[in-house]
C-alpha cells in the first residue's frame, strides 16, 4: 500500500447538526468538533483566520505531519501526511514560504528539496530522539567498519547524517528501498526497531542496525496489546513500525502512518487501536465517526510544540528559518532523491 498525501479541501465543510449558533469560522469547526470543545473554539479562532490571511499574504503553504493536532491538521494545513507524503509534495510546492509543522528533520528535508524557498518552522526544539540518537561521525565510523555495504538512513535523522548515507527511507518505503539495492547485507540506520520489522520482510538480506529508538514508539509493550484485545474482544490493533517487533507481532497490521490512515479507511473496522502517536486517532476519527477509536497511545513532546499560536507568529515575523550548510546540502538532498526514485522502479 502506498503512502499518499492528502491535500486537506478548502470546500466548505458545512455546519454540522448541533453546533453551537453563532460561532465563528463555523465550516471549519465542523471539521474538528468532536475533538475541539464549542466553548474552546472563539479562542482558537482569531490564530486560524490570521494564519488564513498571513499564507495568502506572504504565499505560504503549512505542511503538517499526521501526528499534529487536529485543530491545525484539520484548518490551516494545506497538505499533511507521513514524512514520505511530506517529503514527496515539499518538491510540488508552488509557494514562496513553507511553514513546516512538524519537527526539525521534516524542515531540514523540505528545505533539501526548496533551497531557493524559505523554510520555516514555528518552534526549534521540536526535536526527535531518532535524530539525536546518531552522529555523522557515527555513520562514517559505520562505514569504516562495514566497507561496501550501503548505508540506508531513516528521514528522522540530520541533513549532516543524511549527507553521510547512500540513500534515506521512511516506515512507508524501507522495504522498498532496501530491495533496490540488490544487496547481501544493508546497513540500516538509526531505529533499530524499524530494521527488524523490515529484516521480517526481506529475509533474503541481512540487515545490520544501530540501537536507535522513539521515544513514543519503544514505550509500547506485547502485554499492552494484549490487555486491549481482553478489554475489547474483536478490536482491529495497527501498530506503528517503530514499535518493538514484538508487539508488532501482537498486531493485526504494521505500518506508517498514511499506511495505517489507509488501512483504516479502506478495511473500515468497528473497532480500532493505532498502536502511535495519539493525535493519528483524532485525526482520522475526525473524518471517519462511525469507526471507534480506542486509546491507549503516547504522545509526543516534540510534535506537540507546534501551536496555531507559534505557527501564526512564524508567518508573522518569518522565524525560525531553517537552513542547511552548503557543504553538506548537495549530499543529503542526493540521499533524499535518491529514496524518492525508489518508487518509479
Amino acid at each position: 500500500m502506498a503512502a499518499t498525501s492528502q491535500p486537506i479541501s478548502r470546500s466548505p465543510a458545512g455546519q454540522m447538526p448541533g453546533l453551537s449558533p453563532g460561532l465563528p469560522l463555523p465550516d471549519l469547526y465542523a471539521r474538528v468538533s468532536r475533538h475541539v470543545p464549542a466553548i474552546e473554539w472563539p479562542a482558537l479562532a482569531p490564530d486560524i483566520e490570521a494564519i488564513l490571511r498571513l499564507k495568502r499574504e506572504k504565499n505560504a503553504v503549512i505542511l503538517a505531519h499526521n501526528y499534529q493536532a487536529p485543530e491545525i491538521f484539520h484548518t490551516v494545513a494545506d497538505i499533511v501526511g507521513d514524512s514520505l507524503a511530506l517529503a514527496r509534495e515539499a518538491v510540488n510546492v508552488d509557494a514562496d514560504v513553507i511553514v513546516l509543522a512538524g519537527v526539525h528533520f521534516m524542515a531540514e528535508t523540505a528545505k533539501l528539496l526548496n533551497p531557493g524557498k524559505t523554510v520555516l518552522i514555528p518552534d526549534m526544539g521540536a526535536g526527535c530522539s531518532l535524530a539525536d540518537s546518531i552522529t555523522p561521525e557515527d555513520v562514517r565510523g559505520l562505514r569504516a567498519k562495514y566497507p561496501g555495504v550501503p548505508i540506508v538512513t531513516y528521514v528522522n535523522t540530520s541533513a549532516a547524517v543524511k549527507a553521510e548515507s547512500d540513500l534515506c527511507c521512511t516506515s512507508g518505503n524501507a522495504v522498498a528501498v532496501v530491495r533496490s539495492l540488490n544487496a547481501p547485507r544493508v546497513l540500516m540506520i538509526p531505529d533499530e526497531f524499524l530494521a527488524q520489522n523490515v529484516q521480517a520482510e526481506v529475509p533474503e538480506v541481512e540487515i545490520l542496525t544501530w540501537a536507535g529508538h522513539c521515544e513514543v514508539h519503544e514505550q509500547f509493550t506485547p502485554a499492552d496489546i494484549r490487555d486491549v484485545r481482553e478489554s475489547y474482544p474483536g478490536v482491529t490493533v495497527i501498530a506503528h513500525p517503530e514499535c518493538p517487533p514484538e508487539v508488532v507481532a501482537e498486531s493485526d497490521f504494521s505500518g506508517s502512518t498514511a499506511m495505517m490512515m489507509n488501512f483504516v479507511t479502506e478495511k473500515r473496522p468497528r473497532q480500532v487501536v493505532l498502536v502511535t502517536e495519539c493525535s493519528m486517532a483524532d485525526n482520522i476519527a475526525a473524518e471517519n465517526p462511525d469507526i471507534e477509536f480506542i486509546k491507549p497511545c503516547n504522545l509526543c513532546p516534540h510534535m506537540k510544540r507546534m501551536s496555531l499560536r507559534n505557527i501564526r507568529r512564524a508567518l508573522e515575523t518569518m522565524t525560525h528559518e531553517v537552513t542547511v550548510d552548503p557543504a553538506l546540502a548537495d549530499r543529503a538532498r542526493a540521499a533524499v532523491e535518491r529514496m524518492l526514485a525508489v518508487r518509479a522502479r
